[in-house]
Order: structure tokens, then sequence, then C-alpha cells
């Protein structure tokens, strides 16, 4: 089986490759040489550098790549990241490539990063979605980790989650409960999360046997503490605040005394890193 990385570097530099590099082609003579080095313009959490070395190599397995500073590392704006040398043309034709990996990811881990820092003294957790780019989940929930964060479900198959929609087509609680049960005994290792959208339903849910984890949806703050007093001193559901998260309303969130945080933001609205490639004179 291909790796999911190499596939996605192999797309991603035939998007941009195309028929050939005219560029570096007619403008850059063969036997040119070159230094390079990866340098952070902002202070932010790196992210997608190991993937970015891979790109360089998978263009001239040939060039010599060097990291300086790994995956997850909090750096200052100047930060040399990797330095690269070899010849210059597959240098330039992978920079383009390389830097898109690397800044989308690091802005991913920086955001979180942010959140994160907001909420540490508290018992919550920050949780990522399926909120990702097409083809770029695993990257982008490992740039999460690499900020501080938590992965939630990676897909549809690890975690079910009972939402209002699938709510809507079953049959009350006692269907509810025997769907669980069903899982439960065919596939123990799937843990199981119903959306909760009022208290009453989460009263309700609170009745079940099996549920791992209550996404508390929408709630207000002091729905939120409502819902953990419900819980009691249980340690399971766990319970999991969801919607109007920002970083303005993160921490009030955690005070509440819900265990997990998810936010969408942190992977479909993340800005990227600015970072940058120059050459530098051997």
């Amino acid at each position: 089986m291909q790796d999911p990385v190499a596939s996605l570097i192999s797309l991603a530099l035939a998007e941009d490759i195309g028929s050939g590099d005219v560029t570096s082609l007619y403008f850059i003579p063969l036997e040119r040489r070159a230094r390079a080095f990866v340098t952070a313009r902002r202070d932010g959490v790196i992210s997608g550098v190991a993937v970015a070395a891979r790109v360089f190599l998978a263009v001239d397995p040939t060039l010599d790549v060097e990291i300086f500073i790994p995956d997850g590392s909090q750096v200052a704006a100047g930060a040399l990241l990797m330095r690269i040398e070899g010849a210059a043309r597959p240098i330039l034709t992978a920079e383009r490539t390389a830097l898109n990996f690397l800044q989308r990811l690091s802005g991913v881990a920086t955001l979180t990063s942010a959140y994160v820092a907001l909420i540490k003294d508290t018992s919550a957790h920050i949780l990522d979605t399926r909120k990702t780019t097409p083809a770029y989940r695993m990257l982008e929930k490992q740039a999460v980790v690499h900020g501080g964060g938590t992965n939630h479900r990676l897909g549809l198959y690890d975690r079910a989650m009972v939402k209002d929609n699938h709510l809507m087509a079953e049959g009350g609680l006692p269907g509810l409960q025997a769907s669980i049960h069903q899982l439960k005994t065919e596939l123990p290792e799937v843990e199981v999360e119903l959306e909760a959208d009022t208290l009453a339903q989460v009263s309700a849910f609170l009745t079940l046997e099996g549920v791992d984890h209550l996404l508390l949806d929408n709630m207000s703050l002091d729905e939120l503490r409502a819902a953990v007093a419900a819980r009691g001193e249980h340690p399971t559901p766990q319970l999991e605040a969801s919607g109007g998260v920002s970083l303005a309303t993160v921490r009030d969130i955690a005070l509440t005394g819900v265990d997990f945080i998810s936010v969408g933001a942190l992977t479909h609205s993340a800005p990227a890193l600015d970072i940058s490639l120059d050459f530098h004179k051997i």
C-alpha cells in the first residue's frame, strides 16, 4: 500500500510542474548549484517541515536536505528551519510545493497553539474536527497535535457520531439503545458519541448505556454548566462543547467544566504561516 503522504506529494508536484518547469529549464544553467534556507518570517509553531523535505527529495533524491527545527517547535521570526543544497533547478522546481505544505500546516499548528494556551490551566482539551482540506486530513490532524491539540475521530470509521439528522431516522430512545448495543457487540473498539441540542436530550441520553461522549451543540454557558452538573462525578460520558467557539469565547467555555472543546476553525480557517525560501551563495 502506497504511503498516502507520498501520494499527496506526487499529486501536488504533478499539479505544479505539469509538462515541465520552463522557467528553470530555460533560465537556470544545468550545472548551477545552489544552497537555500527555509526561514520563518513570523512567530509560530512549525508543522510540515518533514513533509517539505520529502518534497525536495521527491524532485531530486541527490539533494542534501538538513532539518534544523523539527515539527512541533515554537519558533520566532527569522528562525532557520532547513537547508537544501545541490542542483539549483530541482530546488526551484520543488520550492512552491514544499512551502505550500509547510505554510499551511504550520498555520494550523500555530492557530491550535493559540487556543491551547488560552485554556492551559483548565481541565478541557482542544479538539479538531473533520472540517479538513480534502486528502490533507492526516497531515492537518498531525499539525493540530504539533500545536498541542487533540485529535477527534479521523473519519466515519473510528467513532460513531449520532447527530440530529441520524436521530430523525431512528425509533426513539429504545431504538437508539438497541443500535448502541449492536455496535458495541460487533465493534467493541468503536466509541459512541451522541449530539445533544438541549438539556432535555442530555438528560435522556444520560440514561443510555454504552455512550462514551456527548456533544453539546451550540449551548450557552449556563446550559454547558448544567450539562456538566447533570453528568455529575461519573467519568463518562465525556462532554464535548461545540459551536460558537472562538479565541474570544474558548476560555469561558473551558471554565464550565466540559472535557473537550471542538474547533472547526483549526483546519478550515487557519491562516498560513509566512515562511520563505532564499538562496545563498555557496
